[in-house]
């Protein structure tokens, strides 16, 4: 490779002091989770060769694109708490900070860096490239912040926390939606071309900062990772700053880059155009369809599985008997149920004058499992209750159990082995309960585990519909064994919501 120097002119000594320092603190950013531990944690790296590339699922390259730098150990050895939030960038920061100085006192005589400068500018502009566009893809194919559900558009405003209220307000405007998830993928896809570097870093700086600002004051939870891009954009736009000054201020000839490599070589052609290719391909190509497939029959925060349609509706509670006791309607009451929904998933709510416990999560993560996606109580507190059921269509029974861990180890009352054999056999295998277009070798990982125990409320309802599927019928035990016998009215309730044009997952 052959090198030209468009401009021999050298650096001042803040100028090589700060590139130093820049430099460190860009190659700490990439370098994946788990790197300074003792010893090094490789998963990162591991996790190419253990993928089924023949059956990719979305968060298999989501995963391999979000990450961030993390300091397992580094807390344990200074006997500070865990490093959180901003403080890994500070700390990362503190570190290049003396990375630098020390390479000033060991290399005095360098005049300039402009080689190591414009490949620092590959790494930063490739890793914010790949990172932001597995960020943007979620929004593209809004499943990020989905459209809300019956149970949470029944909800009082008052019991959802700032995050949840700045979530649901993007959620009901899903073409906005998609129009946030376009600028972040466009940023990520002009940074991977030189010419267009620095409008993707422009870009990149303003659409992450006002997400960092918006996740600060509403406590959305990705700030951090937010601003991870952010130090990503100024640190590749800085590079175009006094360019830009020079050109549109000071109105001077201008070079854009002091250098430019030259692949004469046919061999350094090759790699060049062919890694290029593969990060086209693999992270706007089939990062695209994988999304889309997850979109259509698997959207990872809402659950998957189709519910039973004659119950999918919105419900008033006419009546409400425990051990044979009926207890009349009162809004203040602990225990009787006010309002109930089934929503097209395999979900059950119901609202009583209890408090719950708050997940104070985004109900994001990696879960497969229905149980375990949690968008539905998520910033969400109250006396709403949210239950998962497996449904018996045959003997017409459902097998609930609550979203909410429970935090005491007290005995379950109903005990572990609460689905007979043969009711498994009339609700499923629940890892074909998605269109088989869905279907993954990571959704098949994880069904093929031993399902994890957990401390759950659970509940067991026979259902019957009357008067054509107006009124339903439950009664069974809850989660205390006591008789249940709720009888629910459907209510064709309106909203002034616009419905979702941009529905995920298939229910019908």
């Amino acid at each position: 490779m052959s090198v030209e120097k468009i401009s021999p002119k050298p650096w001042t000594i803040f100028q090589k002091i700060a590139f130093r320092i820049g430099f460190i603190y860009i190659i700490l950013l990439v370098l994946p989770s788990g790197i300074f531990s003792i010893p090094p944690d490789f998963s990162w790296f591991e996790q190419w060769f253990d993928y089924d590339w023949t059956s990719l699922h979305y968060r298999d390259l989501y995963s391999i694109a979000r990450y961030q730098p993390s300091f397992p150990q580094v807390s344990r050895w200074l006997g500070i708490p865990p490093l959180e939030g901003h403080s890994i960038w500070v700390t990362l920061l503190a570190m290049a900070t003396v990375g630098g100085l020390l390479w000033t006192l060991l290399d005095r005589k360098r005049k300039t860096y402009n080689t190591l400068y414009y490949w620092s500018l590959v790494i930063a502009r490739f890793r914010a490239g790949i990172g932001i566009i597995g960020f943007g893809f979620t929004k593209v194919l809004p499943v990020q912040m989905p459209y809300p559900s019956e149970g949470l558009l029944n909800t009082d405003f008052g019991d959802f926390t700032g995050q949840k209220i700045y979530w649901l307000s993007i959620g009901i405007v899903p073409w906005y939606q998609v129009f946030t998830g376009l600028v972040e993928l466009t940023a990520g896809t002009l940074l991977f071309f030189r010419q267009t570097t620095v409008y993707g870093a422009a870009l990149l700086f303003g659409a992450l900062g006002s997400i960092t600002l918006v996740n600060h004051v509403y406590d959305g939870g990705v700030q951090t990772y937010a601003f991870y891009f952010v130090i990503f954009g100024l640190y590749i736009f800085g590079y175009y700053v006094p360019r830009i000054y020079s050109l549109f201020i000071l109105q001077r000839y201008t070079v854009p880059v002091d250098y430019w490599p030259t692949f004469a070589k046919q061999w350094q052609k090759v790699i060049r155009v062919g890694l290029k290719t593969l990060v086209i391909v693999l992270f706007i190509g089939v990062f695209y369809y994988l999304q889309l497939l997850n979109y259509w029959y698997d959207p990872y925060k809402q659950p998957s599985t189709p519910g039973v349609k004659a119950l999918r509706g919105y419900y008033d509670v006419t009546e409400f008997k425990i051990n044979g006791e009926e207890i009349p309607y009162s809004p203040i009451d602990t225990v009787r149920w006010q309002e109930a929904t089934f929503e097209k998933w395999t979900t059950l709510t119901y609202k009583v004058n209890r408090p719950t416990l708050l997940d104070l999560s985004n109900g994001g993560g990696n879960p497969i499992r229905d149980i375990d996606r949690t968008f539905e109580i998520a910033g969400t507190g109250g006396g709403r209750r949210v239950f998962h059921y497996y449904a018996d269509t045959v003997d017409h029974t459902l097998y609930l159990q609550d979203k909410i861990r429970k935090l005491d180890s007290a005995a379950d009352p109903i005990g572990a082995d609460w689905i007979s054999e043969e009711a498994w056999k009339h609700i499923g295998d629940e890892n074909r309960f998605i269109d088989p277009r869905g279907a993954t070798a990571r959704r098949a990982q994880e069904f093929a585990r031993a399902s994890r125990p957990s401390n759950r409320n659970k509940m067991i309802l026979n259902y019957k519909t009357v008067d054509g599927g107006n009124r339903v019928i439950l009664q069974g035990i809850n989660e205390n064994r006591d008789s249940l016998y709720v009888v629910l009215d459907r209510v064709d309730r309106q909203y002034l919501l616009s419905k979702s044009t941009l529905d995920a997952g298939k229910y019908e």
